[in-house]
């Protein structure tokens, strides 16, 4: 993907959670092999929920849940970007785009 192509190997991070979301939305065994090649030769670190992590998921959704309709996966995910200090990368901006002081950037997966 050319958006990563500028971002060092070390600072490829991906949520536990995004990774169960892209496993779910495979329709065949090929898909799920490929995705699970493009994880293992592109990201380097996985990142599994924790207390801070939740804590801070739960204060997203208590902003958000109700005047923007976040869900409770996607707060989990914004939190753990927020945690880590990290860019969020997503195809899906709109979910992410009022969340203050996530650095979120659109991309195209395909």
């Amino acid at each position: 993907m050319e958006f990563m192509a500028n971002v060092p190997y070390s600072d490829r991070h991906i949520s536990a959670l995004c990774m169960m979301e892209l496993v779910q939305g495979c329709m065949n065994k090929e898909e799920l092999k490929s995705v699970k090649k493009f994880i293992r030769e592109n990201i380097c670190h996985l990142i599994h929920p924790d207390e801070r992590i939740s804590e801070k998921a739960i204060h997203l959704l208590e902003r958000h849940a109700m005047s923007e309709g976040l869900r409770t996966v996607d707060a989990l995910i914004a939190a753990s970007a927020l945690i880590q200090g990290a860019t969020l990368a997503t195809a899906n901006y709109k979910h992410f785009k009022n969340i203050s002081n996530l650095e979120v950037r659109k991309f195209n997966p395909s």
